[in-house]
């Protein structure tokens, strides 16, 4: 036995020798027995000597692939296989702009700086412990960003031009990254990219960015949102400014906030307090015009807009009970009302009044404190799905007041009914924001039928936004009738769906999971083709996931979110014709570009996977 535990001695104390030997010029944080090789597009783990020219995990991501560690993948780019050392005190910038723009460059490289800093693993409070002593050639080093930007535009639209042309030369103790945008918000864009072009250095304790590199780059779809709905579930600023972080990350550029619904109204308006007394779940857990306007600007300095919806008719209960108590009448019924299968669609109900003319003078007050709130406003959501006729025809004061004007009381004449409100309510938008272009956006519904669609929706004032399946025949429908459409389709970007009932038991109701291959393969310019013979680009404005908060809260957004919207963002950034195989090493470093930075996105896959490149399929 003793001779036994004397041979295993020995051959650890062999094994050590060895090791100490072969690394006997590297420092304390080389003592690593392997290292990567970028072969046919991957990086191979080896194990190492001290002459075998291999890299670090991070200088492989950085500089293999099809274009090394960008996401979402640019239009077109060439990244080169060598990195300079450098420490991110030593970044220089230099800004050619006008006006406002100016202010925006300067918040924007701020951004930029503080995210280079998280890229150290010991990051913390924004002071990241670098260890050093470093050598004089990476303490010498220079990260020079020159960003001109021709145009004053300060607000996106869609007309936005959100390109931009970034390049990468290297020349002695500087590095030189060169950005041309015709606005901020491509030349926003631009520093994502650069940033994306710099990691930690694990063995140098130091930043390195790649030496050499050329990108031009713009999206395929103006419109590339994420829907959250803080409605079902309040959701905090924190985690508002964190969504809006990650979409920056991704070039995601439209947060859809559906604020309210028949569950709660978390939103502080001025002009009609009783709307967030009567309708928050907690006084601390509201939405005040400060926050708000922080937010909005929290967002247009990364790249992002912020859409509003105020769900309406249907959609719309807690929070308007108390018209009553003001002598207003009832502006919503059926609230809350049982058995709720047959009111809505889910607990609990409430439609809005429109046999009450106080209703709409309510609904002014809101439009008008949501576009002081939001404004530059281009588009507008009024959300407009989901109407259970059974709720107004049991309603006696809408039963009566239908009979009384002529109208009938069968589907069809409620479903005018419904089209007469959203006109309305249109018109009470217009003369809020004193803008009769401001663009209005609608889900699909029985409005959007093709029996209705033309009589109740002029396509020049409405962009359609798709929840409904990809084989839906009302697609055909919009598109070959000329209406601009936003998809949203439930079967590939629901990132709610795959969880256990709510109401009930089983799985919820769009079951199965959305994978982010799922996400990433559907395209919207391949349904629009399957269904029409084109692919419309002039009228598919771009898409969005929805994350519906049922069973999300503050614990939960981030890992519901991401990084399966980053999968979107590429999609709709640059609409890559390869399929998910060729996009999954870069989506994977992604993710954990995402966590550096604070969000707590979802674990794709095993440690192992990262480290084996194209060693993890089937």
């Amino acid at each position: 036995m003793l001779g036994f535990v004397t041979s295993v001695l020995q051959g650890v104390l062999l094994c050590s020798f060895w090791w100490t030997s072969i690394n006997a010029n590297l420092d304390s944080r080389d003592l690593i027995p392997w290292g990567w090789q970028c072969e046919s597009g991957r990086c191979v783990k080896k194990y190492s000597t001290v002459d075998s020219g291999l890299v670090t995990l991070n200088t492989c991501k950085l500089t293999c692939g099809r274009a090394g560690a960008l996401w979402p993948l640019p239009t077109t780019s060439s990244v080169g296989d060598e990195v300079a050392l450098f420490l991110p005190d030593n970044i220089s910038f230099q800004p050619t702009c006008q006006s406002e723009v100016c202010n925006l460059l300067e918040e924007a490289f701020a951004i930029f700086k503080d995210n280079l800093q998280r890229y150290h693993p010991g990051y913390s409070n924004g002071d990241a412990p670098w260890l050093g002593p470093w050598n004089a050639t990476t303490e010498a080093h220079l990260l020079y960003v020159d960003v001109t930007v021709t145009g004053v535009n300060s607000s996106l639209t869609l007309e936005t031009d959100e390109s931009y042309e970034l390049s990468v030369t290297t020349s002695g103790d500087v590095t030189t990254a060169v950005i041309i945008g015709s606005t901020f918000f491509g030349a926003r864009h631009a520093l994502e990219t650069l940033s994306q072009l710099v990691e930690y250095h694990e063995t140098a304790d130091a930043l390195m960015v790649v030496k050499q590199a050329a990108v031009s780059d713009a999206p395929v779809f103006p419109y590339r949102g994420v829907l959250l709905d803080t409605a079902r579930n309040y959701i905090s600023v924190s985690s508002l400014q964190r969504t809006i972080d990650a979409m920056a990350a991704s070039k995601l550029n439209t947060l859809h906030w559906h604020i309210t619904d028949t569950h709660s109204f978390p939103l502080v308006v001025d002009t009609v307090p009783n709307m967030n007394f009567y309708g928050t779940y907690n006084p601390n857990e509201v939405y005040t015009p400060d926050d708000i306007i922080a937010l909005k600007e929290y967002a247009r300095v990364r790249g992002v807009r912020l859409l509003p919806e105020l769900d309406a008719p249907a959609h719309s209960g807690n929070g308007w009970q108390w018209g009553e108590m003001a002598g207003l009448g009832k502006l919503a019924v059926c609230v809350n009302q049982e058995p709720w299968q047959d009111y809505c669609v889910e607990p609990p109900c409430g439609q809005l009044n429109f046999a009450n003319h106080n209703m709409y003078d309510v609904l002014s007050l809101i439009y008008e404190e949501l576009v002081r709130l939001f404004s530059p406003m281009d588009l507008f959501h009024f959300g407009g799905d989901e109407i259970n006729v059974h709720c107004w025809n049991s309603t006696e004061e809408i039963f009566t007041w239908m009979i009384s004007n002529g109208y009938g009381v069968d589907a069809a004449a409620y479903y005018s009914q419904w089209a007469t409100f959203q006109e309305k309510a249109r018109q009470l938008l217009v003369a809020a924001a004193k803008d009769e272009g401001i663009q209005g956006v609608i889900w699909t519904s029985e409005l959007t039928d093709p029996d209705h669609l033309e009589s109740y929706l002029n396509a020049s004032q409405y962009i359609i936004q798709i929840w409904t399946t990809k084989d839906d025949p009302m697609i055909k429908e919009l598109l070959t009738r000329g209406y601009r459409v936003i998809f949203s389709n439930y079967d590939a970007w629901y990132l709610d769906c795959g969880m256990g009932a709510w109401v009930g038991e089983g799985n919820n109701w769009c079951s199965p999971y959305k994978g982010w291959q799922t996400v990433y393969e559907n395209n919207p310019y391949d349904i629009a083709n399957s269904q029409t013979g084109s692919p419309h680009t002039d009228l598919i404005v771009g898409g969005e996931a929805a994350l519906w908060t049922e069973q999300a809260d503050d614990a939960t957004v981030d890992s519901k979110l991401w990084p399966r919207a980053s999968a979107l963002a590429e999609r709709l950034w640059s609409n890559p014709s390869t399929n998910w195989y060729a996009a999954e090493t870069a989506f994977i470093q992604h993710r954990q570009r995402l966590v550096k930075r604070g969000i707590q996105a979802e674990r794709i896959q095993p440690q192992w996977c990262h480290q084996n490149e194209g060693l993890c399929y089937l």
